[in-house]
């Protein structure tokens, strides 16, 4: 029992989302009479619901700064409709019209982030503004029209890895991106090992640290061979590849890099983080226009997967994000929450939707159930908290170490900002 606590970081309750992950994944196979866990299905989960996934990755980084982004969705359908125009009215072909609405994201996101970090609007206030200003202009280029969108452009969306090498009864590069992804995993955790040996920190149980890895890969391996076990034409999707670059990326960015200690010591405590050095106008400019260039690429997966821009594209989208955020263990006050616990919420709701979908339960009532999911899982996470055990995020979060506590002391702030040796 203590080697199972020290696999899941000595308190189990610190992966309570995890937990609830597997248990509702459980749950739903159990009740759709193994619907759930079809290949087909969980190709499904990740396709439909990688936009908002991308999204989460952006909001996350709003929220630890301290702020909220209400124009996600309305951001994400103007790009979609521009993008799709572009393509159709301007023959513009496909990668370019992706380059051009990464630069229109960034566009809008300067314009929001240039009012919160240097006029000082609160971004509540601005992203409001934001969102009925460019779903007004979604709807004035699209005139309440569809636009189709090309084959080619309809890849980022509904693509999957191609089929190649002998007939294996699986999509070999699905297999083979699962046992890299496990490949890499092991040995990144192999050499962070030797990293520490080699400067005399303290081990970890080799026991542990095998168990740990074991049931990581054991998790990978599974869903990949699943999807790649999927019917005919199908593997593991474009858009999950394009989720897991940018979760390699922001994941990176946020807990290794300056930048990403320099968001976190601005939402824990903001003066202390300005005395310490940090450049907290810059901080917020570079999260708002972040958000908005993946709330663009989102628009452009969502646009791709369905094959036409419409005018109702985004409705809704921001409270998806800000949910899976939440769920995820992020902090409302700023300074806490990471990319990998959004992830998780993501999916908490993604699983809950199409299990509560395949068991036919109507609308009215899913509404309700996702609401209560999302209010107990602050709730956990507050309890946690209140009894002096950190969550999956606060366990997460402090390994990463990027964070500045609200009440940290000027040093305390730059030490949390300085690189790591």
């Amino acid at each position: 029992m203590n080697k199972l606590k020290q696999v899941f970081g000595g308190d189990i309750r610190q992966f309570g989302m995890i937990i609830a992950l597997v248990a509702l994944i459980a749950f739903f196979t159990v009740q759709t009479d193994g619907l759930t866990l079809k290949p087909d299905n969980v190709i499904n989960i990740l396709q439909g619901n990688a936009y908002v996934l991308v999204l989460a990755i952006g909001m996350v980084l709003v929220i630890i700064a301290g702020h909220i982004d209400l124009s996600v969705g309305s951001v994400a359908a103007a790009v979609g409709i521009m993008v799709a125009i572009a393509m159709r009215d301007w023959h513009l072909a496909w990668p370019l019209a992706i380059l051009l609405g990464l630069a229109l994201g960034a566009l809008i996101g300067a314009w929001q982030g240039f009012w919160v970090a240097y006029v000082g609007i609160p971004a509540f206030i601005v992203t409001l503004a934001g969102m009925l200003i460019f779903r007004g202009v979604n709807q004035f280029i699209g005139k309440s029209l569809t636009v189709p969108v090309p084959e080619g452009f309809q890849k980022i969306g509904s693509g999957y890895l191609p089929e190649v090498g002998p007939a294996t009864g699986y999509n070999n590069l699905t297999v083979v991106l699962g046992l890299v992804a496990c490949l890499a995993i092991v040995v990144g955790a192999l050499r962070n090992r030797a990293n520490q040996k080699r400067i005399g920190l303290p081990l970890e149980d080799g026991v542990v640290l095998g168990i740990r890895l074991g049931l990581i890969c054991a998790a990978i391996l599974g869903v990949t061979l699943l999807m790649a076990s999927g019917p005919t034409g199908t593997s593991f999707p474009i858009s999950g590849l394009i989720l897991a670059a940018l979760v390699l990326i922001y994941g990176f960015v946020s807990s290794r890099t300056v930048i990403g200690r320099h968001v976190y010591a601005v939402g824990g405590n903001k003066h202390a983080a300005e005395l310490s050095g940090v450049k907290a106008k810059k901080v917020n400019f570079l999260v708002m226009m972040n958000m908005s260039i993946l709330a663009a690429l989102a628009g452009m997966m969502f646009v791709a997967r369905s094959t036409a821009s419409g005018p109702f594209d985004g409705v809704g989208w921001e409270l998806d994000a800000i949910a899976a955020v939440f769920i995820g263990g992020a902090a409302v006050s700023g300074g806490v929450g990471t990319v990998v616990g959004s992830i998780i919420g993501g999916l908490v709701m993604a699983v809950l939707n199409n299990g509560l979908q395949l068991m036919g339960v109507g609308a009215d009532a899913q509404s309700m159930i996702k609401g209560l999911v999302l209010l107990l899982a602050v709730a956990f996470d507050v309890f946690n908290k209140m009894q002096g055990r950190p969550s999956i995020i606060g366990h997460l979060t402090r390994k990463a170490g990027p964070r500045t506590p609200a009440t940290a002391s000027p040093a305390d702030a730059s030490a949390a900002t300085r690189p790591e040796a």
